[in-house]
């Protein structure tokens, strides 16, 4: 296939077109370089303490021969980390990956069959989890590879007196489970101390080794891990971080990061700005809107990563006018569809456009962004990244026309491996000549920009006529009755689908002859919805806050038809 690469027209000056990798070869180089060369500045902060550069080197460092050397771990050996945003996070998976070990992000919030599933599939044998979770472990532990359990209190980095009285306070949590009912469980600062007294084995990692398991959100199915090498990641670390440097300078930026780590979408994030020398503020539960605007109004940052529904409820919040918003140079939004009126709102409020980007797990995970230069939303997802390729191909997997909707497809060096003990499923999305299938259907215009319509599989089709949800979504988000809403396919006798809509109100006293009128003004005929369910819950979610559209269809909010 010829590709022209159109875009690269669009790339801010001093953005290559091309990364060099040059002599890192793993995350682990990354960890080295950037702590010789920010040795002093702070890297992570959390809860107002912090971790600086040459800290966080010696932590890992520890952790790292704790698990050669104590627990007995091999090069190769998977490890699960099921926590939120804390200090312990960076250390625990620096260590791993020093030690030659494949890191296994866990979502803390898993039910008993979920974690089951995640630690049998990946043959997790080690998981250092937080003591509040440490109840889902305790259910599943006993039928799964796991050997090595390593707990950790929510202070466990922080100073002597902040760590006593923050752990006193989360003692309080119901269903906690202390390391001690735990069979042989360790805490984290037991790990840290004996690994200090031990010397590490430094491994010799090549880009070609495993870093991750970075299970998808299954939201298709069944989680699958996909397989993110040391190259995978070092090349989106690097593109990424390429990208933003138009105004992002090293060594003096503050970046907040309240979506969770252990998503692909903040952990390239953070590491790219890692390796920029940022200080990165972690936010451990962003749903306390009290307490993350108290710590963006304590702290004098420049950038923020974050999500549509993420950005609306900072928006919504009482307190954000109060935040000073002076210091922002750059907010990314990734993970989801931004909606217009969320944009514009944000803009208004901050003076920082969202810079919208696009990516997902298997491509570990930034592809596609726009440049960060930009003045206003554009609506579009963006450009290809530095050496990466994108082409718009059909069912047969030929281009289109520009201007036509088919499938996005990409391929760079951020692609992963495969899916991990599925080869039947990487060779459905990864072509013979390495293209990655997203699943994703979008357009390209004549200068390279993509403009994403939805999800293949969310495609809504109406007596022939495509519907994408994302289009209907957004128009119901500037309802201001509307706090959210998704849009799913119905089965429809007279049309074949029909669109329902499944809202949750702001105003209790909101209509479904409201909503209806509402759309009405702002769609053609056959995309207005012919059913509206209400919802007194929010919509179910993933970890970073994407509605789950199949949820609301497996869960019989589909099983209703439209009237004929």
């Amino acid at each position: 296939m010829q590709l022209t690469r159109p875009w690269l027209n669009q790339y801010p000056a001093g953005v290559p077109a091309e990364i060099e990798i040059g002599d890192l070869a793993s995350l682990s180089d990354v960890l080295a370089a950037s702590c010789r060369r920010f040795a002093s500045l702070p890297a992570f902060k959390s809860m107002g303490s912090v971790l600086t550069f040459a800290q966080l080197d010696r932590a890992s460092c520890a952790f790292a021969a704790w698990l050669q050397k104590v627990a007995g771990l091999r090069r190769g050996d998977r490890v699960a980390l099921m926590m939120p945003n804390l200090l312990q996070y960076p250390v625990a998976m620096f260590g791993a990956l020093r030690a030659g070990l494949v890191v296994v992000n866990v979502n803390p919030l898993y039910t008993p069959r979920e974690l089951e599933h995640q630690l049998n599939d990946s043959g997790a044998v080690a998981i250092v989890v937080l003591e509040n979770f440490a109840h889902t472990l305790a259910q599943v532990v006993a039928s799964t590879p796991v050997r090595v359990v390593v707990t950790t209190q929510v202070g466990d980095l922080l100073p002597p007196l902040k760590r006593l009285l923050t752990n006193v306070v989360v003692k309080y949590v119901k269903k906690m489970v202390p390391r001690w009912q735990l069979a042989g469980a360790v805490g984290f600062g037991e790990a840290l101390a004996a690994g200090r007294l031990q010397s590490l084995d430094e491994v010799t990692l090549a880009r070609d080794d495993l870093a991750f398991l970075q299970y998808t959100g299954g939201t298709t199915g069944v989680a699958k891990g996909a397989m993110l090498s040391h190259g995978n990641m070092v090349a989106n670390v690097l593109q990424v971080a390429a990208w933003m440097s138009p105004g992002m300078n090293d060594g003096a930026e503050t970046v907040v990061i309240p979506l969770p780590l252990y998503h692909v979408f903040a952990l390239t994030g953070a590491l790219s700005f890692f390796c920029k020398g940022a200080q990165i503020v972690l936010i451990a539960n962003p749903r306390d809107l009290p307490a993350f605007l108290k710590t963006l109004r304590q702290t004098r940052f420049s950038a923020i990563i974050g999500v549509n529904t993420l950005f609306r409820a900072l928006l919504d919040a009482p307190g954000s006018a109060e935040v000073d918003w002076r210091g922002l140079k750059l907010a990314v939004a990734g993970g989801m569809a931004v909606q217009q009126v969320v944009a514009h709102r944000w803009k208004q409020m901050t003076g920082v456009p969202l810079v919208e980007g696009y990516g997902l797990t298997e491509s570990a995970p930034v592809a596609i962004a726009n440049p960060v230069t930009i003045d206003e939303w554009s609506g579009q997802i963006g450009v290809p990244l530095p050496s990466t390729d994108a082409a718009i191909l059909n069912d047969d997997g030929r281009p289109v026309a520009l201007g036509e909707v088919g499938e996005i497809c990409l391929r760079g060096p951020q692609v992963m491996k495969g899916y991990w003990n599925r080869p039947d499923e990487t060779d459905q999305v990864i072509t013979a000549d390495g293209w990655l299938r997203t699943g994703d259907m979008g357009v390209m215009d004549g200068r390279g920009n993509i403009r994403l319509t939805d999800r293949k599989k969310d495609m809504i089709v109406v007596s022939g006529f495509k519907v994408f949800p994302n289009e209907i979504e957004d128009v119901l988000a500037t309802h201001p009755g509307v706090a959210e809403a998704a849009a799913i396919g119905v089965p429809d006798a007279r049309s074949g689908e029909a669109v329902k809509v499944v809202v949750l109100r702001k105003d209790p006293a909101l209509t479904e002859a409201e909503v209806l009128a509402h759309c009405k003004q702002h769609l053609t005929g056959y995309k207005v919805p012919r059913i509206v369910e209400f919802r007194t819950e929010p919509l179910p979610k993933s970890n970073i806050g994407k509605i789950l559209r199949r949820e609301l269809r497996d869960s019989g909010a589909a099983s209703s038809r439209a009237e004929a």
